[in-house]
């Protein structure tokens, strides 16, 4: 299908709704689908948080550990596992099966590990670690200590990688072209936006201390809510699956059955190997990669000091994962009015380069204010906390909540497009390949490289607090890797796109 003239819609449609009527049957399972893996993604991040941070003997210093011993490990045996399963199976296939991978563990964590707790972590074992490591291996120790809750934390952070941007995005790329995405990749971000005010709400609902008797689960509202949480996200994986078998069997398959032979799109060879030897061969990926990285590595640096405050302000797990609830409800609304107002118009206008610019702004902007008034809060934290009525920890902590939510939203609604609309360009092998190697592998070495310098920081200075100037130092150091890496693809990118039209008008 070529390119539709936008001027083909009504003035106000063309703004809010840029969607033929004969596309709806293609494009609305993918907009559903996007919420409903949103909405599990943004329920388990903040549980994952709440049931690490909040644990025994645990805290925030936690997370740099889980994400380098526990996460990347992980990452690149799902990724091995995905790769593998490409290889042997179609793409619908292998959908189905990723997924139920993931219901699989949560429903067995509820059922199984959950209330076991008290029998599965070694507790004395690591009362005797403590005694024996340095202070600074504090989070190394709470990891091991609570297996089971690192276990859950390393499969939520894996499913935004395998499910959302490895399998939905990887599929959503295939099947849609760069004029398409102009228009669709802004409303499927407001879709995500939108489930994220319903899974803040949902976490909320579930935190809210309503304890039912009549449920044989569980001593507390706590652990009541662990399992409404796993039926929550049963509920929208089996939809998930549903829709996306609904999609290909009544759009997919038809449109590639209308395919001459030659257009048809042959089953690539996938391996680990090759695909990050592929990677490192192409610029244009190495950018991309870059990009994710300076993204990842720039929020975990900043995530960790704001969850540290948080953990010291709410030691409770309910009232944390309430109060994280409430920042991921207003995280939607503030993406979902920019997704609205802005995303999809912005990125049809602008440059590829220019909108690729607005979160890496966001995050510099935000982070560097974040920093500022943490390094200074001896003097301007006390007077600007009398300012606004709250004590240095309560002002702190509502600094970093604005940070998040601004980054996340701009992640949201103008990272995750431009990322997604620069491998449209690209052949099916480059796509398939890098994108495979990146979100598969290079996102999480970004989180990790994070948790790499808090890690060697905390062995250093023993507490998150001490380290937190160098932190910023090196966050500065990151957003401008992340700025050179968006100008270079920028370029490649216009190239790109514009021999692709030659190559087009060439051959019609």
């Amino acid at each position: 299908m070529q390119a539709e003239n936008i001027g083909e819609f009504g003035r106000w449609r063309a703004f809010f709704w840029p969607i033929h009527r004969r596309e709806l049957a293609k494009f609305l399972p993918m907009f559903f689908m996007f919420f409903l893996i949103s909405f599990n993604y943004n329920v388990l991040r903040s549980y994952k948080d709440t049931i690490v941070v909040t644990a025994p003997q645990a805290g925030a210093e936690a997370i740099p550990f889980i994400k380098v011993w526990a996460v990347l490990p992980a990452a690149i045996l799902l990724t091995l596992l995905f790769t593998r399963l490409s290889s042997r199976f179609n793409r619908e296939k292998v959908f189905y099966i990723m997924i139920s991978i993931f219901l699989l563990f949560f429903i067995l964590f509820a059922a199984v590990l959950y209330p076991a707790q008290d029998y599965l972590h070694p507790n004395a074992l690591a009362d005797e670690f403590q005694k024996i490591l340095p202070a600074g291996c504090r989070g190394f120790i709470a990891i091991f200590r609570n297996w089971t809750f690192t276990l859950f934390y390393v499969m939520s952070e894996l499913w935004s990688t395998a499910i959302f941007s490895v399998l939905f995005w990887g599929f959503t790329n295939e099947v849609t072209k760069v004029d398409e995405a102009k228009r669709y990749y802004g409303l499927l971000a407001t879709s995500g936006n939108i489930a994220g005010i319903f899974s803040g709400q949902a976490a909320y609902y579930f935190s809210g201390n309503i304890f039912c008797s009549w449920i044989p689960y569980g001593r507390t509202p706590w652990d009541q809510s662990i399992l409404f949480l796993v039926c929550a996200l049963t509920v929208s994986g089996f939809l998930t699956m549903y829709l996306f078998r609904w999609l290909n069997l009544n759009v997919i398959r038809k449109e590639e059955a209308l395919l001459a032979p030659h257009e048809r799109k042959e089953k690539i060879k996938m391996s680990m190997r090759a695909n990050f030897y592929y990677l490192i061969r192409s610029k244009y990926l190495i950018c991309i990669a870059l990009i994710v990285l300076s993204y990842n590595v720039a929020m975990n640096l900043v995530e960790v000091v704001w969850k540290n405050q948080m953990k010291d302000l709410y030691p409770n797990p309910s009232e944390y994962n309430v109060y994280m609830s409430q920042v991921m409800t207003a995280m939607g609304i503030i993406a979902t009015l920019a997704g609205i107002l802005t995303t999809t118009n912005v990125i049809r206008r602008f440059s590829w380069a220019s909108c690729a610019m607005i979160p890496l702004m966001v995050v510099a902007t935000t982070g560097i204010l974040f920093f500022m008034c943490i390094y200074s809060q001896d003097w301007a934290m006390h007077w600007m906390g009398g300012l606004f009525n709250m004590t240095p920890l309560m002002l702190s902590v509502t600094l970093g909540s604005i940070q998040n939510c601004m980054s996340r939203a701009s992640k949201y609604t103008f990272f995750d497009a431009t990322k997604e609309i620069a491998f449209i360009p690209l052949s099916s092998q480059s796509k398939l390949k890098g994108k495979a190697a990146i979100d598969g592998v290079a996102s999480r070495l970004g989180k990790s490289g994070g948790s790499i310098i808090h890690q060697g920081l905390l062995i250093i200075f023993a507490t998150v607090a001490s380290s937190t100037p160098y932190v910023a130092a090196i966050f500065m150091g990151v957003l401008l890797v992340w700025a050179l890496a968006i100008l270079s693809l920028g370029k490649q990118f216009d190239a790109l796109v514009a021999k692709n039209k030659q190559l087009e008008a060439a051959s019609s």
